[in-house]
């Protein structure tokens, strides 16, 4: 494609803090930025050069949205693939709405996987008490029950420990779900890739993660040597998947560290809380190279600037302890301009470089 030249407009779905990054990289060099969210509290409008407030359905704003933009992203992967697939019939959309199709179907997500020759967890679709009850009879337990579509951060899961347990978690769900062997692991990682239209690609050092409550805590990199040995393998995968779906921008795989290779976990068609640290700690950030990407300009380079980098996020009132990141050498803090801090709420990052 030619490349969108500075100054051009690029629209941004969805009001949150990927949002928010995407338009201060994309101001960097020299593009505005144009939200679309429903949100009331919208924390991308603090960074983009225009914010529309409404439905994402409303098909008039769509089309003025659309008009105004030269090419459009999205920041989350929770929205309706249907105002997607309109706004791409009118503008440039990356990635694909049938990227976005695939990531919030988990049972379409994991066919897709294996059709490349990914592994997932075993795993069997649910629709009833009647089918979970014979699901855990293939997969076995411990196993966690999922919602069919959409979920994050541990929301629309239940952890079933018994087939005892199995009537509570139905209902706990109450509708499509797929119900996952729970994979007992002691890395988890993930894979982020940078993918132009020419099909040309960069990688990041592979972070190792950990959670608390579900919820992302820590991405650290350089991985531990366990993540590094099965970093390849699931890099290739990663390769395949964006490769079968023309992708193009920032992708992001997660993975368990498995006895026989990685388990593919997830993918997320967009920028991804686990690469906040490339910011700091690479050469080009992987807000910058989604930017890029969707604009049809060279891929940075995605080389560490130190010897380590840890990423913290701060969830509720972590962030109160502001002033201490602010005294310590070597962290770099980002807060989100969130307004109340609540339990389990993204509020901000950390980074911290090890440069020697």
């Amino acid at each position: 494609m030619t490349p969108l030249p500075p100054g051009s407009t690029i629209g941004i779905l969805g009001g949150g803090q990927l949002g928010r990054m995407l338009a201060t990289a994309a101001a960097q060099l020299g593009y505005h930025t144009h939200v679309l969210a429903p949100d009331q509290e919208s924390v991308a409008a603090q960074s983009a050069s225009t914010m529309t407030r409404a439905d994402y359905h409303n098909r008039i704003v769509l089309a003025d949205f659309a008009d105004a933009c030269d090419v459009v992203t999205y920041e989350f992967e929770n929205i309706a693939v249907q105002p997607v697939e309109w706004l791409a019939e009118r503008v440039p959309v990356h990635p694909s709405p049938r990227a976005l199709k695939v990531a919030q179907e988990r049972i379409g997500e994991k066919r897709f996987v294996e059709s490349v020759g990914g592994r997932p967890a075993p795993w069997a679709a649910v629709d009833s008490l009647d089918s979970l009850l014979r699901g855990l009879e293939a997969v076995g337990t411990p196993a966690v029950l999922k919602t069919a579509r959409f979920g994050y951060d541990g929301k629309g899961q239940v952890k079933i420990d018994t087939v005892e347990a199995a009537q509570a978690a139905w209902d706990a769900i109450g509708g499509p779900a797929v119900l996952e062997a729970f994979i007992p692991f002691d890395h988890e990682f993930s894979i982020l890739i940078a993918r132009g239209h020419d099909g040309h690609t960069v990688r990041y050092d592979p972070p190792l993660n950990l959670h608390r409550d579900a919820i992302l805590r820590h991405s650290t990199v350089p991985a531990p040597a366990a993540v590094l040995a099965q970093s390849e393998e699931a890099a290739a995968l990663a390769g395949r998947i964006a490769a079968e779906l023309d992708y193009v921008g920032v992708l992001a795989c997660e993975f368990f560290v498995g006895a026989d290779g990685p388990v593919f976990n997830e993918m997320a068609p967009r920028v991804h809380n686990s690469g906040h640290w490339t910011i700091e700690g690479a050469e080009c950030s992987q807000f910058e190279n989604h930017i890029r990407a969707i604009c049809g300009l060279p891929l940075g380079a995605t080389t560490l600037t130190g010897r380590e980098a840890t990423m913290e996020n701060l969830i509720g009132n972590d962030a109160d302890r502001w002033a201490g990141f602010l005294a310590e050498p070597g962290a770099h803090l980002h807060l989100y301009g969130k307004g109340t801090a609540r339990p389990g709420r993204k509020m901000g990052h950390v980074t911290r470089i090890v440069r020697a």
